[in-house]
């Protein structure tokens, strides 16, 4: 084991040309000052686990591991130095935790089991001396849950791994048509009814094939309420979604007053985008103010998502009373109901003390002041937010959705979407050239998103999500002059994925599914996105492709 083969690479790595290694052994103790106490007891569990050892706080027989606090460091940075003992320096509990992190990937593919399974040469570290800081603040990666559930456990999984590779915010997409997961004490029947659906469609919707089988799940609050602490634990921020005023056939399905009038509809069963919205009645902004007031006192995000995607207006042209209410606000068309719906209930969020998020549509019909937005649809409406003076965190579809398949053909298990290669998410750049503009929003950083229509179990999500998102981890944190894919697939292939296999990660082999993996007979869609953007451009008359 050698200090280049760490994921994501640090800023600086300055090994011994002596090659000397720190023995560490049961005599080993582990330290901290008051301010890193946190991180020091988290290593103590990690570590203590994979060794079998107690790691006292102090100890005359063995080496020390000393978290020490620095005031000079920035926030998430951190020092490790590796000689006769294992010195830490950091200004949070943040930076120690990456530190922890990154002294377990030098110990070896042993340290991430559960279990003491001691490697053959021991528990040794190279002596070594890595600086080493995020290149973004914020660093996310979006599970939705709502599509199919995942179990409480499963999400604290991948929380887990998230963690290992640096990762600081999930992003939790618990509400859509197909089902709704968070538990509300005021409204039961959003989980008695909503979060369950007699089928789901098998594959690509327009193939018509449905499964046949019941689907459901929910978590109690006091389920979010640990996946939270545990987040927190990892320096996650979890960030919860609550889609309106589309992607909300659940909800209808539970409460008939929020959606058209005399509607009796079930728990959407199929994918694709659905026409049936939210009526933008008193009642139904009451009802979400409700929620929302359930879902701040469980997540102490700054933010919480309104989600606000692919929100069509058939259903409000064909409503009396939405053409009213659209004429009553003097808004231009009824499609503006779509951001002065979001805008209900931003103010809302911002009497809770929280800030809104949203999807890039919402900026079609003006952001609430404070939004933060995440731009799916390419770059532009990211652009538009940070000329506005928003927060952006960039996640484009062609470039981070990894539900997308990964390699051309019919190998890849229920093969839809684009092409998005590890080689290809490797050369994301969260922030496209705008020849030097200077914008008055902040670029935060970006997002992976993971929608699991096709991704029905914990295992399908990993295939979905490992390696590709220890390369996208990679780019949020890493240096970018040093950005070097076939170095980055050595350690991948060296040592990496030997740490998500003990880590019970099923991954995507780097050579294409194993047999287990396909799911033949699925019918998928393919996409092209060069293809797609050369008809959306003549259809506006536009030459040129821009991504």
């Amino acid at each position: 084991m050698t200090s280049h083969l760490l994921v994501p690479r640090p800023w600086s790595v300055i090994a011994e040309p002596s090659g000397e290694v720190l023995e560490l052994n049961s005599g080993t103790s582990l330290a901290s000052c008051p301010q890193l106490a946190g991180a020091r007891r988290w290593l103590a569990r990690a570590l203590g686990a994979a060794t079998g050892w107690d790691l006292p706080a102090a100890s005359a027989s063995g080496a020390t591991i000393t978290f020490a606090y620095d005031s000079s460091l920035a926030p998430e940075e951190y020092s490790l130095s590796i000689e006769r003992s294992v010195q830490i320096s950091a200004s949070s509990e943040a930076g120690a935790f990456y530190a922890a992190q990154t002294l377990l990937q030098l110990l070896g593919t042993s340290a991430f089991r559960q279990a003491s399974v001691a490697p053959a040469g021991g528990w040794q570290l190279p002596a070594v001396t890595i600086t080493d800081k995020p290149r973004f603040g914020y660093r996310g990666v979006m599970l939705d849950v709502a599509r199919h559930f995942q179990p409480k456990d499963d999400v604290l999984r991948f929380i887990e791994v998230a963690a290992m590779h640096k990762l600081n915010v999930l992003h939790l997409h618990l509400t859509d048509d197909q089902g709704w997961r968070i538990h509300i004490n005021r409204y039961p029947k959003l989980t008695e009814v909503g979060a369950w659906r007699r089928e789901s469609s098998l594959g690509a919707w327009r193939a018509g094939v449905f499964d046949g089988q019941p689907h459901g799940g929910f978590y109690s609050q006091d389920d979010l309420r640990e996946i939270v602490a545990f987040a927190a634990e990892r320096n996650i921020t979890v960030i919860p979604e609550i889609d309106v005023p589309g992607h909300s056939q659940a909800a209808i399905a539970a409460y008939p007053d929020l959606g058209p009038a005399g509607a009796a509809l079930e728990v959407w069963t199929r994918w694709g985008i659905n026409t049936t919205v939210l009526e933008p009645t008193d009642f139904a902004i009451t009802f979400y103010r409700h929620v929302l007031e359930e879902v701040a006192e469980i997540f102490p995000s700054p933010w919480i998502s309104l989600g606000g995607d692919e929100v069509p207006s058939d259903q409000w042209g064909s409503s009396a009373f939405a053409r009213q209410r659209a004429a009553e606000l003097g808004l231009g068309s009824v499609a503006e109901l779509h951001g002065w719906f979001i805008g209900q209930l931003a103010a809302h969020l911002h009497t809770l003390g929280r800030k809104c998020a949203a999807w890039d549509e919402v900026g079609d019909f003006g952001l609430p002041e404070g939004t933060l937005v995440h731009s799916w649809r390419g770059y532009q409406g990211g652009l538009d937010a940070l000329a506005g003076g928003h927060d952006v965190v960039m996640c484009p579809e062609h470039k981070l959705y990894l539900d997308h398949r990964q390699a051309d053909g019919d190998g890849e298990p229920v093969p839809v979407g684009f092409v998005t290669s590890l080689e290809a998410v490797y050369g994301f750049e969260p922030m496209p050239d705008t020849a030097g503009r200077d914008y008055p929003g902040r670029l935060l950083g970006a997002q992976a998103n993971i929608w699991t229509e096709h991704l029905p179990t914990a295992r399908h999500v990993d295939y979905a999500a490992y390696p590709r998102l220890s390369a996208i981890a990679e780019v949020f944190w890493s240096n970018p002059d040093h950005r070097d894919f076939s170095d980055f697939r050595h350690r991948l292939e060296s040592s990496h994925l030997d740490r998500l296999a003990a880590m019970g990660v099923a991954f995507r082999p780097l050579d294409g599914p194993h047999p287990w993996q396909q799911r033949p007979g699925i019918a998928g869609w393919k996409r092209d996105y060069e293809q797609e953007l050369r008809a959306s451009h003549a259809a506006v008359g536009v030459e040129g492709i821009t991504s």
